[in-house]
């Protein structure tokens, strides 16, 4: 959570994936209009969720307990949320077909991303690992095939455009789109968009 790097196959962590994969392997079976049975086992897999929220099967995500969900959210089907940090997406907020949330990744230098002296068969990771957590704010819609880096946050009412790639933060209120992803226009009531800077992608 700290952002340092960790050991993914430590056996907490191994643990935490195994009772997320249990939970998930019985969601994923269920029929449509289960929604009793969906619901306790969103309840039991996330950290936190709302009141009305619907999550579209298949489904994905690592342990889910670092998944932080408000009301009237809509997650649509073939999702993946890679939550290895805190993802927490805001109340009535629409997230479409096929959305990837990252929070986990690896240092860009090759020598820094190897584990020191690692050997085959050790039980440790052989590639160093870390997260950053991702942020949805309220009332957002990310289009369909999103992809959504560690460390980004969407600021509330804004729209990603379909098959954007978002590595950098989005401002609040605004449409944005591409790869990597850029503010198109304001929306929402705002009259001027956030002046440019290095933590927003305008």
């Amino acid at each position: 959570m700290a952002g340092e790097v960790y050991d993914c196959h430590d056996p907490i962590f191994l643990d935490y994936k195994n009772t997320a994969r249990r939970l998930l392997a019985e969601y994923n079976r269920l029929p449509y209009d289960a929604k009793t049975r969906k619901r306790e086992i969103l309840e039991s897999l996330f950290g936190t969720i709302g009141d009305n929220v619907s999550v579209g099967l298949p489904f994905i995500c690592d342990y889910g307990r670092n998944i932080r969900i408000g009301s009237n959210v809509s997650v649509n089907m073939n999702c993946t949320f890679v939550d290895c940090n805190t993802i927490t997406i805001g109340s009535d907020t629409l997230i479409a077909s096929n959305v990837q949330l990252y929070t986990a990744t690896h240092p860009v230098e090759l020598a820094d991303r190897l584990v020191e002296d690692w050997q085959p068969g050790d039980t440790h990771y052989r590639w160093n690992t870390y997260a950053r957590p991702i942020r949805i704010g309220r009332g957002c819609w990310l289009g369909g095939g999103v992809i959504v880096l560690p460390g980004v946050t969407i600021g509330d009412g804004t729209v990603i455009g379909a098959g954007s790639v978002v590595t950098r933060d989005i401002p609040s209120n605004v449409v944005a789109v591409g790869n990597p992803c850029r503010v198109l226009r304001p929306i929402n009531g705002s009259d001027i968009l956030p002046e440019p800077d290095e933590t927003s992608c305008q």
